[in-house]
């Protein structure tokens, strides 16, 4: 993880190993990983035609996960390659301070979803039987 802080710290600031020092290194726990939280990060990547800053929300259990998710969202919507992708800032957000219509669909209280492919089990009833219905 050094290693990999040095090579993209010098690729964003004229800084080089010999010129800096790592203090610590620790790592940082999910203070609630049981609950779902909404998530802003902060990114810049190169695409075909240039380098873009991007703002986007998530929905997940750890930061860890909603890097994870934004990884995927951009490969597939941008063709965004991982080594392409610098992640700025990634944040707790609250859900008043939500932007995007795709996680604020989620903090409605009564919101229902469609119990999909349900089957009638009736239909599954042996059909030949040893006594008449």
């Amino acid at each position: 993880a050094k290693s990999r802080f040095w090579y993209f710290l010098s690729q964003l600031r004229k800084l080089k190993k010999a010129t800096g020092e790592i203090v610590s290194v620790s790592r940082v726990y999910e203070k609630r990983p049981l609950a779902i939280k909404n998530f802003g990060i902060w990114l810049r990547y190169n695409s075909r035609s240039g380098t873009h800053n991007m703002y986007r929300e998530y929905r997940d259990l750890t930061a860890g996960k909603a890097v994870t998710a934004c990884y995927r969202d951009m490969g597939a919507r941008h063709r965004a390659r991982a080594h392409s992708i610098h992640i700025i800032k990634v944040e707790e957000i609250a859900a008043s301070k939500c932007r995007r219509p795709n996680t604020l669909q989620f903090h409605n209280s009564k919101i229902k979803f469609p119990l999909t492919h349900r089957t009638n089990h009736k239909l599954h009833a042996p059909r030949i039987t040893t006594s008449r219905p």
